[in-house]
């Protein structure tokens, strides 16, 4: 069921974890192999090995064979659709916020 048109409950799910969100900080960097991530993340290599399938299902991160190794890169689409999702509540909230900084030069006024 998508949340928005392009945007999965599976991606909001995947990044509900936060080691996953750890991984997608490291790989903004730059690709990255496994043995980097379970360093980064004093995580053992099948948990980060679990954490990028789940990511890698949601569309979040991708991968490539380098020689005896596989690089993860993230998947900068689904994050500009979510972006794109968010976007309606930050006006929303960007105009509460200045609602309240009128509320509160008036006051200072009176």
């Amino acid at each position: 069921m998508a949340i928005y048109p392009a945007v999965s409950t599976t991606a909001f799910k995947a990044l509900g974890e936060p080691h996953r969100v750890e991984i997608l900080e490291a790989l903004r960097g730059g690709e990255q192999p496994v043995g980097r991530l379970v360093e980064r993340l004093g995580l053992s290599q099948p948990a980060v090995s679990k954490h990028l399938r789940v990511l890698k299902e949601a569309g979040l991160v991708e991968s490539r064979i380098d020689a005896q190794r596989r690089l993860y890169r993230v998947c900068t689409q689904p994050l500009a659709e979510l972006d794109d999702w968010l976007e309606p509540y930050r006006r929303l909230w960007g105009q509460r916020l200045d609602d309240l900084e009128e509320h509160l030069e008036r006051r200072r006024n009176t």
